[in-house]
């Protein structure tokens, strides 16, 4: 399976978190979001210039900055 950054997903693509690049203050709020290696994500939607992101993480949904979704690669399924 690919990985790929979660800023170059498409809408209603889904995938695995692979990890999180970065540490300190970021870092520890994406994990107490629930953003850990092994969940299972799905692109909700994006805002009309792409800024931020919608993401359907276990059952809720939360928003990303491109930037944070920087740091974030996903494994995808190949037939998404």
């Amino acid at each position: 399976m690919p990985e790929i950054n979660l800023r170059q997903m498409k809408k209603d693509q889904s995938g695995i978190i692979f990890a999180i690049k970065t540490g300190g203050e970021l870092g520890l709020r994406m994990r107490e979001m629930g953003l850990v290696p092994g969940t299972k994500i799905t692109i909700q939607g994006r805002a009309p210039l792409y800024d931020p992101v919608a993401l359907r993480v276990m059952g809720g949904v939360l928003t990303l900055r491109n930037n944070e979704a920087e740091h974030i690669t996903v494994t995808i399924d190949a037939n998404d």
